[in-house]
């Protein structure tokens, strides 16, 4: 199994779980979306860290989102008209998204602060029968960058109540000590 087959492997499984949790489960995070983090080898009870697949190329959909934010204070309408978008084809084409994820946590989040003062963690996916063991470095993401704007704008859409001093995390997958159970080819 390369390196290149397990990140696109990942992606492809990603983005077919969240198609599918947006057309058929109301756009609720599966479990897929949801890993558990474990850092130093210790289970840390970051079950459900929520996580988000970010687009190579996102400044024209970060715009995308913050227009649909503002275009209503109505956080109902926002979200079916975020629902709907998402839908057509917005995880049609996996290659689209970097092979780095980013999560949102609260400000002064301790568990952001393990995750930085680690470094590092493993994240573990599991759904449908398909695992993934994710060694990742970990980083605080600038306010300024186009993977915090597009993260944060992103969570906007589904809960209208983010606070804008959120702190967004990074993590990078180390393609090359990454597994998949069953194995991938």
């Amino acid at each position: 199994m390369t390196t290149d087959t397990i990140k696109k492997h990942f992606l492809g499984w990603q983005c077919r779980l969240r198609q599918h949790s947006i057309r058929h489960m109301n756009g609720q995070p599966t479990q897929a979306a949801r890993p558990d983090v474990v850092v130093g080898g210790t289970d840390t009870a970051y079950e459900g860290v929520t996580i988000v697949l970010v687009r190579k190329e996102s400044k024209d959909i970060t715009k995308e989102f913050r227009h649909m934010i503002k275009r209503t204070g109505d956080p109902k309408n926002r979200f079916e008209t975020a629902l709907k978008f998402m839908a057509e084809n917005y995880y049609q084409h996996p290659m689209e998204f970097s092979d780095q994820f980013t999560a949102l946590f609260g400000p002064g989040s301790s568990a952001a602060g393990n995750l930085l003062s680690a470094g590092s963690a493993t994240v573990l996916f599991d759904e449908k029968n398909q695992k993934y063991t994710l060694p990742c470095t970990v980083r605080m993401l600038d306010e300024t960058s186009d993977e915090w704007q597009a993260t944060y704008w992103h969570n906007h859409l589904f809960a209208h109540m983010i606070p804008g001093d959120s702190q967004i995390l990074q993590f990078t997958p180390d393609w090359s000590a990454a597994t998949a159970e069953p194995g991938v080819y």
